[in-house]
């Protein structure tokens, strides 16, 4: 009888330990602490402005705060690196991009690996950059722009968020197809790239529409292409670079959630199915869509996927440029 009796507690024992243990990770949804949402750039680019919508709409649907921390630098890569080595318990979130995840890995060694210290839960969103001079350069469009980075000695400047980021390659990728040498010059994020190039200080940029066009509105910027395959509804008189003579030419800015790597399986889908559900927000929708954002939600494959296949993309270009991190 004793011997029954200590074998059932043995087994109650285990079964608790088991029930203490696999659902710990799946209770703790949302986490007890405050969500950490991390943006790899200064406050006022694009990516904080989309951050902050989403963050707004999450805090409010799963009753936790989400707090968005700004962490500029190295073109994305310091916030990315800090998240990969975070507490993997569903506190802390990336709104990683297409700069950090698939082309820094080509172009630079870095402390984290996107493929194994991070772990996808979502698209988030997508736009085309624009590219945009200052009124200074006396250029009106494309063929004039392409004209003078071809006829002034030392060619033309462009500003970047960071080398390796989508802006930096979108400049790249356009160096390589209209056959010009343009000068790429780094900045910590969208705005700090805004504020010197409203200055004059550097003559082109490839921006998020977000934070260019209301500089263009103004008369302050001139566009003179987009970076998609078609216009977007918000700049329907702005030409595609395909349109203005380089057919094909396509550079995408995206981004999307993911976390640190170890997280557990059952806190990464439940992030999914919240994010996923926010970006469906038919006001979320409509606030990003007015920032010229595009909402892209996924499943956590899907996101994988479209990294690999982004990862295979711009590790051609790097390749075919020979560029470095310099």
């Amino acid at each position: 009888m004793k011997r029954r009796t200590l074998i059932q507690s043995s087994a109650l024992l285990a079964s608790a330990s088991l029930l203490c243990g696999l659902p710990a990770q799946a209770q703790d949804f949302p986490p007890k602490k405050p969500v950490t949402l991390v943006v790899g750039f200064a406050a006022g680019g694009a990516a904080d402005a989309a951050a902050r919508l989403i963050a707004k709409k999450l805090g409010e649907n799963i009753g936790q705060s989400v707090v968005v921390e700004n962490k500029g630098g190295a073109g994305g890569n310091i916030a990315h690196g800090q998240v990969a080595n975070s507490a993997a318990d569903g506190s802390v979130l990336l709104f990683g991009s297409v700069g950090p995840l698939t082309i820094a890995p080509h172009l630079m060694k870095l402390n984290y690996d996107p493929f194994k210290d991070l772990a996808p839960v979502s698209g988030g969103v997508n736009f085309p950059n624009v590219l945009v001079a200052h009124k200074g350069l006396g250029v009106k469009n494309l063929q004039e722009f392409v004209a003078k980075a071809k006829a002034k000695a030392g060619g033309i400047d462009f500003a970047s968020t960071g080398a390796g980021s989508a802006s930096h390659l979108a400049g790249e990728l356009f160096n390589q197809r209209a056959g010009v040498d343009m000068v790429h010059v780094p900045y910590k994020g969208g705005a700090p790239a805004l504020q010197d190039l409203l200055g004059e200080r550097v003559a082109s940029y490839f921006a998020a529409p977000p934070t260019a066009l209301p500089h263009v509105e103004s008369g302050k910027l001139i566009p003179l292409a987009t970076t998609g395959l078609t216009r977007p509804a918000y700049m329907p008189n702005i030409p595609t670079v395909a349109e203005a003579g380089f057919p094909g030419f396509e550079a995408l800015n995206w981004y999307a959630f993911v976390a640190p790597g170890k997280t557990p399986a059952p806190i990464l889908d439940r992030w999914n199915a919240e994010i996923v559900k926010v970006l469906n927000d038919d006001e979320v929708k409509k606030a990003l869509l007015a920032h010229g954002l595009t909402p892209q939600p996924t499943t956590r494959q899907g996101l994988a996927d479209f990294m690999k296949k982004e990862y295979a993309q711009w590790g051609k270009v790097v390749k075919e440029r020979k560029l470095t991190a310099n």
